[in-house]
């Protein structure tokens, strides 16, 4: 049943509603969404059939469902959830950084809004190191960021770079601050991802850095995942959102995180 009227959205914003709604509810109809948005059935399967393509959901007759579970979502897809989230959580980061530091951006959609966020801060100079292809491109002509990007071997679902030649470019680089994005936090374990040569980049990230800062939003808060990319321990501060559960929170603190909400 539709309980609110969301009309006049451009495309993405309607998109990535869509999206948000499939994950609350479990599955979503495309006379429903017709109604919710006030549009056509027409449009509306337009819209899923171009989220379908890039991995999404999957169509049914009649409406769609969340994609296979263990699907590695692509990085346009990705960026369509929690949006509003990852916008406050990534103001919130940028506020820590101070002009001369040097800074590392894991690969991420939290982590690419902190690279927009930069670009509207009036810094005099930092060093913005990054294995994300995207998050260089958002940087390339800002001013005030000297860029180091690591060689390495591209996954295209996150435009990342990861292996061993992106290791050996960090060997001799020390960090002030690692901003880390996450697939999934466990309070007991860490942060984890499901991609093991991502997991080792990071690891090698987290050794060069004085502290780190995990970039997530609340959703990655019920997750569980393959890889540990920072044992719990190794997080100073994590920001999320305020849809975050308690009782993680909870047991984050206890072991010594620092948590900000947004």
């Amino acid at each position: 049943m539709v309980r609110a009227l969301e009309t006049g959205l451009l495309i993405d914003e309607r998109r990535r509603r869509i999206c948000e709604l499939l994950r609350a509810q479990g599955r979503v109809t495309v006379e429903d969404l017709a109604r919710r948005f006030g549009i056509s059935q027409v449009t509306i399967r337009a819209d899923l059939a171009a989220l379908e393509s890039g991995g999404a959901l999957a169509r049914t007759h009649g409406g769609a469902l969340p994609p296979e579970a263990g699907q590695d979502q692509p990085l346009t897809v990705k960026q369509l959830l929690h949006h509003a989230e990852k916008q406050r959580i990534a103001l919130a980061a940028a506020a820590l950084i101070q002009d001369g530091e040097t800074i590392i951006l894991d690969s991420g959609t939290t982590t690419a809004e902190l690279a927009k966020c930069i670009r509207q801060r009036e810094l005099k100079a930092i060093n913005v190191i990054t294995n994300a292809l995207n998050i260089a491109a958002l940087l390339i002509d800002v001013p005030s960021v000297r860029l180091i990007v690591p060689g390495g071997i591209l996954r295209r679902e996150s435009n990342s770079l990861s292996g061993p030649m992106a290791e050996s470019a960090l060997a001799n680089l020390t960090a002030d601050r690692l901003y880390l994005g996450a697939d999934a936090i466990d309070p007991e374990l860490g942060v984890m991802t499901p991609h093991l040569a991502e997991a080792e980049l990071n690891a090698k990230m987290i050794r060069i850095s004085r502290e780190v800062v995990v970039v997530a939003d609340s959703s990655k808060l019920t997750r569980r995942n393959i890889s540990v990319i920072a044992k719990t321990e190794q997080i100073q501060l994590l920001i999320t959102d305020r849809g975050a559960p308690a009782g993680a929170l909870g047991r984050l603190r206890a072991r010594g995180v620092e948590v900000r909400l947004v």
